[in-house]
């Protein structure tokens, strides 16, 4: 059977989906499974084991539709379900399995805080649109393949570190920079600041204020953070693809929330791996405007941002 899996975006989600891949190809490995993802994620999958193709999506979704139609797949797995995932489906006209975004259940709980979210991992919900092929699930987490040539022997790095990933692509699921310094007096240990080209200016501004603070911010490619994350004793992190990146590494994970929360499915996935047990989500729970988004946003819609604010990283001194 040639299978082909649909994911785009972003790096968080597509991470996400490396169990549905796995297993079906460790359970089946006679099944052929490619995989369609923009192009700019590509470097997240061209190492996988368990894909035999990858095509990618630029900005002429005809040109993708034309490559994918020559392949002549037996099944589809959607595991994006938006407007372009639909499209294709349509154009390829081959037996499709799309997976439940549970779209009114987080609109519910956002808009009227009635929680009808199932007790699941959205792992899982992407697994069981392969429940026909009965592919089971290992328990073995998330894969996250680094390049083998990829070095961070550059930077002058300590024995031992944590390691914080400061950025989120929205506002509201980061700490404001007085909240990332206060988190960084409650870590006892050197610190490593990962983060994009727009996380510098917050990176070089906690370096200044924090003595056990180490900027990378805007340094390192994605591959090169994962290999710092793997050295790392400890990984900080907001509600981020650096997060399951983190997961699947099995690294212990201290996960900031913010406006959104973990029982969307999205908090820090192991499978069965036991470092799970030292997973510690930080969150102020009681919050009653909280959550008020799936995504997120540039500014806190109440003003007050207490999600964030009112954090507290006492617990974290050791």
């Amino acid at each position: 059977m040639k299978i082909l899996i649909l994911r785009f975006s972003s790096i968080g989600d597509i991470v996400l989906t490396s169990p549905v891949v796995r297993c079906i190809k460790t359970q089946f490995p006679e099944h052929q499974i490619h995989f369609a993802t923009k192009a700019n994620f590509k470097n997240l999958l061209i190492r996988n084991p368990y894909i035999d193709k990858i095509h990618c999506l630029d900005n002429d979704i005809s040109t993708l539709i034309s490559e994918l139609k020559a392949e002549k797949f037996d099944l589809i797995l959607d595991l994006h379900r938006n407007l372009r995932t639909r499209i294709i489906r349509t154009k390829l006209r081959v037996k499709t399995y799309a997976f439940d975004k549970l779209n009114l259940e987080k609109w519910m709980m956002v808009n009227l805080k009635i929680n009808m979210l199932p007790y699941e991992h959205i792992v899982d919900r992407y697994l069981y649109t392969a429940l026909e092929l009965k592919v089971q699930n290992d328990r073995k987490g998330l894969d996250y393949f680094i390049d083998p040539n990829c070095s961070i022997s550059e930077f002058n790095l300590p024995q031992s570190y944590h390691v914080y990933a400061l950025g989120a692509q929205h506002s509201t699921k980061k700490l404001p920079l007085h909240k990332q310094i206060e988190l960084l007096q409650n870590i006892n240990h050197p610190v490593v600041l990962i983060g994009g080209k727009e996380d510098e200016a917050a990176g070089l501004a906690l370096a200044e204020v924090a003595p056990n603070a180490i900027n990378l911010c805007g340094q390192l490619s994605i591959d090169q953070s994962a290999l710092l994350m793997q050295g790392s004793a400890k990984v900080y992190t907001h509600d981020t693809g650096m997060m399951h990146i983190a997961a699947a590494l099995k690294k212990p994970i201290v996960s900031i929330w913010g406006n959104t929360i973990p029982e969307f499915g999205m908090g820090p996935y192991y499978g069965k791996h036991p470092l799970s047990e030292e997973n510690l989500i930080l969150e102020v729970s009681y919050l009653r405007c909280r959550p008020c988004s799936k995504i997120g946003y540039n500014e806190c819609p109440k003003g007050h941002f207490k999600c964030m604010e009112m954090q507290d990283f006492t617990s974290l001194k050791n």
